[in-house]
């Protein structure tokens, strides 16, 4: 009887475990998004009740804001706009999802810099009349190439039709900067040329305070 009753509850359960592995069903689902990375789509496949993959892109997000250091005072135009390949981990079969991945961003400031002086620019003490240094101006970048991604997210539904989607991360940044003048000063002055380095590599310093550019995700998605 003891054996019987183990059987048949065994039986049961290794049934109740099949209907459950074949119930789920791997969707595919298409998205519009918003977020701190611009405006795009998204296309997502959960092959897998816990398991699924993400590719999204965004863009189309600009500011513009100023900047100075010591010497200069510079204003930039960043313009904003990155791709992602993402993994994503359902922990509970539901709709909560821890995701990691990789992300190619391209997120540069056009930059120009002006004296605090009305005709000299200083330099790491060395002063240097605006006539001949003309005006500086380069490039910033807070990330580029490609660059890890970790977050995580929650998706209303997996069942076929419109649902909502968020997301939560952070991607790593790789600063650079890159100074120049209009008179090309620096191919002239071997002094200006390191003076000028060094106030890239303050303006990275800056920079570089932000090991990581925060992105926040909202959408509408259709399963199919």
């Amino acid at each position: 009887m003891y054996k019987s009753i183990t059987a048949g509850m065994a039986a049961l359960l290794l049934g109740a475990g099949a209907s459950s592995a074949q119930a789920f069903e791997d969707r595919y689902s298409v998205g519009v998004l918003a977020g701190t990375t611009g405006v795009g789509a998204e296309v997502s496949w959960r092959f897998h009740e816990r398991m699924g993959v993400t590719a999204q892109y965004a863009g189309g997000l600009s500011w513009s804001g100023d900047f100075d250091t010591d010497d200069v005072d510079y204003d930039g135009d960043l313009d904003i706009s990155a791709g992602a390949i993402k993994f994503d981990y359902y922990p509970f079969a539901g709709r909560f999802y821890l995701t990691a991945g990789a992300m190619l961003p391209d997120m540069e400031a056009n930059v120009s810099g002006r004296s605090k002086r009305n005709d000299t620019f200083e330099f790491d003490g060395q002063t240097y009349a605006a006539s001949d240094i003309g005006s500086v101006h380069g490039k910033l970048t807070i990330a580029d190439g490609v660059q890890p991604y970790a977050g995580l997210g929650w998706r209303s539904s997996h069942r076929q039709g419109f649902g909502l989607f968020s997301e939560l991360g952070v991607m790593a940044t790789s600063i650079d900067v890159s100074l120049s003048t209009s008179e090309n000063y620096e191919a002239q002055s071997d002094q200006f040329r390191r003076d000028l380095r060094r106030e890239e590599q303050r303006l990275k310093d800056e920079a570089d305070k932000l090991p990581f550019y925060p992105v926040a995700v909202v959408g509408v998605s259709y399963t199919f």
